[in-house]
């Protein structure tokens, strides 16, 4: 009774080997095939790119997507290696992909944002950019987020959605930047010295711009002080060299002349104009 009860399990047992073995078998093999398919597509599809002197934002948003195109190809044809009909796994996929697109408008409007900036280019990978309260360097554009280096080596990541539909300031599109600051000095101080004082000090920081010409005005008669508009041009990388620098040599180049600083002294950034 043993020996037989054996031999029908040995036969089932061997049935099943032979019926699902060779697919689990061809399985293995497509996706290590496949895999290794879909790194050669991806190494040549960039290499072209490359050649063609594509954007690089552009570049990492298109290898991104076509990575998730393929694997998702994969994956169907691993189950359809297995038996499973693949037609009606498109149709679960679909009902499914509607399910899912329902629960993640979100993330659909993030997929949706990614494409638009990559259409419309508002920044690159590289560029200095404020948006969504952030500011930092463009580090990466992915499919859903845009990724940023914060100013203080931080980094930012910021939905594509909310990315795209927001207000968003270039920093390095035009090259340059106007560094807006304002000094207070004494109502005894002579304005036509202070000035002199003042335009020296632009002149005299190595990565402040000549052209567009460096500016220095009244900016306004205030309570206890006599406000001068300072306003230096630098590129965009040397902003915050020239802010701090100008900052601290105003503060020398005043004591030096004589000419005095109201108690407490306060230095305001102006927005952009």
């Amino acid at each position: 009774m043993e020996i037989t009860e054996l031999k029908k399990w040995t036969t089932i047992l061997i049935e099943f080997a032979t019926e699902y073995g060779l697919k689990v078998i061809g399985t293995i093999a497509v996706w290590i095939i496949g895999s290794w398919i879909i790194k050669k597509i991806l190494k040549a599809t960039k290499k072209v790119m490359h050649k063609s002197n594509y954007d690089e934002s552009l570049q990492r948003f298109l290898l991104n997507l076509t990575s998730w195109g393929l694997k998702i190809l994969l994956i169907i044809t691993l189950l359809g290696t297995l038996g499973v009909p693949t037609t009606s796994f498109a149709a679960i996929l679909a009902a499914a992909g509607l399910a899912v697109g329902m629960a993640l408008q979100g993330s659909l409007g993030n997929f949706a944002g990614g494409v638009l900036i990559m259409i419309f280019k508002p920044f690159k990978i590289g560029d200095l950019i404020e948006a969504q309260g952030e500011i930092g360097v463009v580090k990466e554009i992915e499919i859903f987020t845009t990724k940023l280096t914060g100013l203080s080596n931080k980094e930012i990541i910021i939905p594509n959605g909310a990315l795209s539909n927001g207000n968003i300031i270039n920093y390095t599109t035009e090259g340059t930047r106007r560094v807006d600051l304002v000094f207070g000095v004494g109502y005894d101080s002579n304005i036509k010295k202070t000035k002199e004082v003042l335009m020296q000090v632009l002149k005299d920081h190595p990565k402040v711009l000549q052209t567009p010409e460096p500016t220095v005005n009244v900016l306004e008669l205030a309570d206890s002080s006599i406000n001068f508009a300072v306003r230096p041009w630098c590129n965009a990388e040397d902003y915050w060299a020239v802010y701090f620098g100008i900052t601290e040599n105003t503060k020398e180049a005043l004591d030096a002349a004589g000419i005095e600083i109201p108690y407490p002294h306060q230095v305001e950034i102006q927005k952009q104009g």
